[in-house]
């Protein structure tokens, strides 16, 4: 196994996703990800001193539900023509954590994801890769998607909480 070398790092989308999870009718999850999306990881000498700047394509949603898809981008949700893009900027790394500014709809909120390292290898093909996962939560209406109706077990149509889940596949930049 090759070691975590500090410089750039890009994240690699074709080996990387960007999920959310909501609960609808507080019967099920419903799951999407982002499509289209780029992100930076600087590596410090000190590795508690790295960073992270990701940008995310907020008309990239996919839900596998055409229709919802275009209502998430509408301005019941995200205000996609508006802010067409989700960002994230760490503002610090510890064991175990990722903290940082998440930008939706225009808004901007401190959030924290667990941070799990799965090491360093090279591929078949001689490229050095670094693999991480990343999840917590956040709650949309702190970035202004309040969008809902009162149905279901849960007595609204859509959960406020939703879940973050992140696989990145990262190579040297």
């Amino acid at each position: 196994m090759a070691d975590l070398t500090p410089g750039n790092w890009t994240i690699e989308p074709a080996h990387s996703s960007v999920g959310f999870t909501v609960r609808h009718l507080g019967l099920s999850k419903v799951r999407g990800q982002f499509n289209d999306f780029t992100g930076d990881i600087a590596i410090g000498d000190d590795q508690l001193a790295s960073s992270v700047n990701a940008t995310i394509e907020l008309s990239s949603v996919d839900t596998n539900n055409a229709d919802r898809d275009g209502h998430l981008q509408s301005t019941d949700f995200f205000g996609a023509e508006a802010n067409p893009q989700m960002t994230f900027t760490s503002t610090g790394v510890t064991q175990g954590s990722l903290s940082g500014d998440l930008s939706i709809n225009g808004q901007t909120k401190p959030v924290v994801l667990e941070l799990e390292f799965h090491g360093v290898t090279v591929d078949g093909y001689g490229v050095t890769r670094a693999g991480f996962s990343a999840e917590g939560s956040i709650k949309r209406s702190d970035f202004g998607i309040e969008f809902n109706m009162p149905v279901g077990l849960d007595g609204m149509l859509i959960s406020d909480k939703v879940d973050i889940e992140l696989e990145i596949q990262a190579v040297p930049a």
